[in-house]
């Protein structure tokens, strides 16, 4: 599993006009069941996206494809993270 930290490296408002494209990408994603939770910092100041993939290629060749890399609208800061102890509700996120 994957974290995937975003940080914006432009005004809010070039942001938002990717936004609608980055949500169809996120969407997208999902669908192949590569990610499994995304959302907004609090403040907004970029992103976080969780991933299920296990190949760190693999997944850069994934995000080389978001509207926000593509127009350098964000910087990735992407940390591994293996999961051993969850809550039963999340035992499907488990590794050993």
């Amino acid at each position: 599993m994957f974290i995937i930290s975003l940080s914006y490296t432009c005004d809010l408002d070039v942001v938002d006009n990717y936004l609608q494209e980055h949500v169809t990408y996120l969407k997208e994603q999902y669908s192949k069941g590569y990610f499994i939770a995304s959302g907004r910092k609090v403040p907004r100041t970029g992103g976080i996206i969780l991933s299920r993939l296990t190949s760190l290629k693999k997944l850069k060749d994934v995000l080389e494809k978001d509207p926000f890399m593509i127009n350098n609208l964000a910087t990735y800061d992407i940390q591994e993270f293996i999961p051993t102890m969850v809550n039963k509700e999340f035992e499907n996120l488990k590794e050993e």
